[in-house]
């Protein structure tokens, strides 16, 4: 009696399994959506579905999320819900996709966040004085120097983007000193989102990319300490 019972129960939760299947689906919109860019990446609910145009179904008494995103360009995102006392989706719907100006405000780079190595024949003061000078005409703020040690870092420069924010910074220190050797890093990171302030640490990871303001200092600075 037991087995009978437990097979009829399986078979009600199948049939209104279906039934709720079946009504979501009688109710369901399909949306036609398209992008300006040929080649966007388009995702549904997190799931890439195309690029540049697919169909956007949304089940009665359900929503979606749809992004686009483009390398160069700002990610859009919208949710279409086909539920009472929401908007109706459209039939279809048009990306015009936006310029990412954190993109085009900077420079792909493979100096960012690594050590680079400088070598000269300067004396350590003379060497010590020219680095100061070049960081000094990119950064207007050092947080910390200390020629003894040889060690020096600049405040952050934060420039914040419609969906970003970049905060730069250099870091300098003493490697050997025969022949006299100093390491340097320009360590560039992004929050990816606008506003975020820069003492927020966990919100912020490295950036492949450097602000074109600081994009030629690594190379002043090589040529400047080996002439």
């Amino acid at each position: 009696m037991k087995r009978h019972y437990t097979i009829l129960g399986f078979l009600f939760m199948f049939l209104m399994g279906t039934l709720f299947s079946f009504d979501a689906m009688a109710g369901k919109k399909t949306i036609l959506l398209s992008t300006s860019e040929s080649d966007a990446e388009i995702y549904i609910d997190g799931q890439l579905m195309g690029k540049g145009h697919t169909e956007v179904i949304v089940l009665s008494k359900s929503c979606v999320t749809v992004q686009v995103k483009k390398m160069g360009f700002l990610t859009e995102t919208i949710t279409f819900c086909n539920k009472k006392n929401h908007a109706t989706p459209p039939k279809s719907y048009y990306f015009q996709m936006n310029r990412d100006d954190a993109y085009d405000a900077s420079v792909q780079t493979d100096i960012a966040n690594v050590d680079i190595e400088l070598k000269t024949n300067k004396s350590e003061l003379e060497a010590w004085k020219l680095i100061s000078m070049i960081i000094t005409s990119y950064f207007d703020v050092i947080e910390v120097t200390d020629r003894e040690t040889g060690y020096l870092r600049t405040a952050w420069v934060v420039k914040s983007f419609k969906q970003n924010t970049i905060r730069t910074r250099m870091i300098v220190k003493l490697g050997d000193t025969n022949p006299l050797t100093y390491k340097v890093k320009l360590v560039s990171e992004e929050s990816g989102k606008p506003g975020t302030s820069v003492k927020s640490d966990e919100r912020y990871r490295e950036w492949g990319r450097v602000l074109r303001k600081f994009q030629n200092i690594i190379d002043e600075l090589q040529s400047r300490l080996s002439t």
